[in-house]
């Protein structure tokens, strides 16, 4: 793995409407920015961008843990990202994300029962990413039906992608619109 760069940005809400939000809704996204090693060209063997994926799970999971100043049991929400440099492939986006990612990060964070929603775009330097968000133990948790917008000014080259992974320590600020909540979920089956 040729990585470039390492971001972190954590987001905190403290007002809503003017009202207060106690305790703060926290968001982190931890981003990666990788060399494609595929950009440019038609591969039929992705193991490469499979096994970046794994180490970047737990890399990435880490900085967001780390960076909410969290034990992993209260990480709440999580989802993950790629955006593909013009050069490269969603499936780059797919091999990096989808194989071997989820075990290394849902580790990090002490496990998971929900599917870790995702979202993948081919964009240059600069363009933004809306990452989904849901509850990572019960995905049904109405409260935590959110996301993160973010970008990187210079990144992700043609040739590189920029990997994201967000967590949370909460839902989004003052939820009021019924369903499950954290206090009535099961946590069983990875949806209530």
């Amino acid at each position: 793995m040729e990585l470039r760069k390492l971001v972190t940005v954590v987001e905190e809400t403290v007002t809503e409407m003017g009202r207060p939000v106690d305790p703060s809704a926290r968001k982190c996204a931890a981003i990666a920015v990788v060399k494609n090693p595929y950009a440019g060209r038609y591969v039929g063997d992705l193991s490469e961008l499979m096994d970046t994926g794994e180490r970047l799970g737990k890399l990435l999971g880490e900085k967001c843990v780390e960076a909410l100043g969290i034990s992993p049991r209260n990480a709440e929400s999580y989802a993950k990202g790629c955006i593909v440099g013009l050069d490269g492939e969603l499936e780059h986006a797919a091999a990096i994300l989808h194989p071997k990612l989820g075990k290394p990060f849902r580790d990090v964070l002490g496990g998971g029962l929900a599917l870790i929603p995702s979202v993948k775009k081919r964009g240059p330097a600069g363009c933004t990413i809306d990452v989904p968000l849901n509850h990572k133990d019960a995905a049904f948790i109405r409260s935590h039906f959110d996301g993160m917008t973010v970008s990187v000014q210079d990144a992700p080259f043609p040739d590189e992608l920029l990997i994201v992974l967000v967590v949370t320590d909460s839902g989004r600020p003052l939820p009021r619109i019924g369903g499950l909540t954290k206090d009535q979920a099961r946590f069983e089956d990875g949806l209530r």
